[in-house]
């Protein structure tokens, strides 16, 4: 009887303890805060590009170029209302210098609850997000190649929704989620005109356009081990599907040209007429820009757990993606190395 006690609570403890570490360990993905329970991950990382050669990067004489350093960091940042309840921002920044590109490229601020959490260690979560991309306008210059990003964000607020499941079997944890995104069109926008053709006929040096709304899938694979209370290892399996934006009109108020005088030069047209026929072509080129892209993301975790509130990951991603002739954010190589540096209190 004493034996049988014994084997009793050493399975009652090992049952509490393996429990413990998937509830502690910040990198797992099935991890969430606990009520009263702030988490903190704050992300530093390197990224090497080679652009594809789609028609946007042809035209723009970049195709093949090679792009490094990127500088990229991140922030998520989280608090447990209730043991199931919780509430966090996540926030990223790119500087890439060899294309004169920088800004915030995610923005999130969200809620999640657990649905389910049995004894057999299975998990369904939902989570709602509010996408921050209005907090700042998309910038950009159109030019002689074209139009050309200065930052990473697309101007539009919108709205995530997403699941997650996952089990955990002793140290192994296997999950997948499914998240989509909608943005709201509007002209939070900034376009430098310099063109000097645009310019001759009475544009603006700097514009603003109508965006029509946009979306993205994601779908997401994810397994973690963890080997003792110090080490653990994770890897990771995303496809993302993005749409192509369109242009609906150009926001900014023109000036009025003369529309009564014929110009030879203009083909009989007046200013008036030949600066329509301008504006009517590029929304037509514009209705759909052929911008989107689709991309297949394998990504690795290696995590030491330095103290029960601080933690040092080492993380990698290798992304191949296929992108729309107008997309110029396609690449033949894209590799990133980082840091994560994850505390709770």
């Amino acid at each position: 009887m004493k034996k049988t006690l014994k084997t009793l609570a050493i399975a009652t403890a090992s049952m509490i303890t393996t429990g413990a570490i998937a509830a502690t360990n910040m990198e797992n993905p099935l991890f969430i805060p606990q009520s009263g329970e702030y988490f903190s991950k704050t992300g530093i990382g390197l990224m090497y590009k080679k652009a594809d050669h789609t028609e946007a990067n042809r035209q723009k004489q970049h195709a093949g170029d090679a792009e490094f350093p990127v500088w990229r960091a991140t922030e998520d940042f989280g608090y447990g209302i209730s043991d199931r309840l919780f509430t966090y921002l996540s926030l990223g920044y790119t500087y890439n210098g060899d294309i004169e590109r920088k800004g915030m490229h995610r923005g999130r601020l969200g809620f999640g609850y657990r649905i389910f959490e049995d004894p057999s260690d299975f998990v369904w979560d939902i989570y709602g997000e509010g996408y921050l991309g209005g907090v700042s306008p998309m910038r950009g210059k159109y030019g002689p190649n074209g139009f050309t990003y200065s930052n990473f964000s697309n101007g539009r607020w919108g709205a995530v929704a997403g699941t997650r499941l996952g089990k955990t079997w002793d140290k192994l944890t296997a999950s997948m989620f499914v998240e989509y995104l909608q943005t709201i069109g509007n002209h939070n926008n900034e376009i430098k005109i310099e063109h000097p053709g645009l310019l001759a006929l009475g544009f603006p040096t700097e514009i603003s356009v109508d965006l029509k709304s946009s979306n993205e899938t994601t779908v997401g694979l994810n397994t973690f081990y963890e080997m003792n209370n110090k080490w653990s290892f994770g890897g990771g399996f995303k496809f993302v599907e993005h749409s192509d934006n369109g242009v609906k009109s150009i926001h900014t108020p023109m000036v009025p040209l003369d529309n009564t005088t014929p110009i030879p030069a203009l083909g009989g047209a007046t200013q008036q007429q030949a600066r329509q026929a301008v504006i009517n072509q590029l929304l037509a080129e514009t209705k759909d820009m052929d911008d989107g892209w689709h991309e297949y993301a394998l990504s690795a975790i290696a995590a030491y757990q330095v103290t029960d509130a601080f933690q040092l990951a080492m993380v990698g991603e290798y992304t191949f993606d296929f992108s729309h002739p107008g997309s110029q954010n396609g690449t033949d190589v894209k590799a990133e190395m980082g840091m994560r540096f994850n505390v709770r209190f």
